[in-house]
């Protein structure tokens, strides 16, 4: 599951790196939690939340269909 999360994450990546941020994968958990670490821009974003909600949770889950809920730490 890891491969898939981080080829799904492959996907967001140049959105987020062209406003200077990117994302890291942390961990996955066995209940199906994704936690993400925003870095440069995006972790100190007021639209940060909305992004990982609205973007990166979205594309994970549809790349990766067992991924529950996508959090960033």
């Amino acid at each position: 599951m890891k491969d898939r999360v981080e080829k799904a994450l492959d996907k967001v990546r140049p959105m987020l790196q062209a406003d200077g941020g990117n994302v890291e994968l942390v961990e996955i958990t066995s209940d199906g939690v994704v936690k993400l670490r925003l870095q440069g821009s995006c972790g100190c974003c007021p639209m940060s939340q909305m992004t990982l909600k609205n973007g990166i949770e979205k594309i994970i889950k549809q790349e990766v269909p067992e991924v529950k809920e996508v959090i960033a730490i």
